[in-house]
């Protein structure tokens, strides 16, 4: 497997499909860095990347893999060698999938985590100076929940992204 060609054939499909790296990077929800290496050939896309790649395209994954349009008879002989091959070099293993997706989790939502933080803490400085215990109780609560919360809702997020690979939500 030529990574090289892959990458020069990745390329040329998407400028194919009008698209520019960052429009394909909106779609797929991938970094510019990822979609550059893919097309260099520095790296392969993981498996699920490969099959939106061949939707998008209406190729095939064994297309994507030898790095050309295959006919009838050279897609049987390259489909068990790609199959070996793509999946002894899947880009990411699952700890690096689960590290990659809790990043842009937090990326996603950091600026509301910060908003939500300051208001907590305002609140409870505010109890904390009117000496209202019960008040600063109950924001110490809700500051609790919504720390649960959030662990909550990133840990869905991988689990739904890294594990199954769909994104559906």
């Amino acid at each position: 497997m030529d990574m090289q060609k892959i990458g020069s054939f990745l390329s040329q499909l998407r400028r194919e499909q009008g698209l520019t790296q960052e429009q394909l990077v909106e779609k797929l929800g991938v970094t510019n860095k990822t979609v550059s290496r893919w097309e260099t050939g520095t790296y392969l896309p993981p498996v699920e990347m490969l099959q939106l790649l061949s939707e998008m395209y209406g190729i095939t994954i064994n297309e994507i893999l030898s790095g050309d349009r295959l006919g009838e008879k050279e897609y049987r002989e390259k489909a068990e060698e790609n199959i070996k091959t793509a999946l002894s070099k899947s880009t990411f293993t699952l700890k690096e999938k689960i590290g990659y997706f809790r990043k842009k989790w937090i990326r996603e939502h950091l600026f509301e985590m910060i908003a939500e933080a300051i208001v907590i803490l305002i609140l409870f400085v505010i109890g904390v100076w009117l000496d209202e215990l019960l008040f600063v109780t109950a924001v110490e609560l809700v500051a609790l929940w919504r720390i649960t919360h959030y662990r909550n809702q990133r840990q869905i997020y991988i689990e739904d992204h890294a594990f199954d690979g769909s994104g559906s939500q």
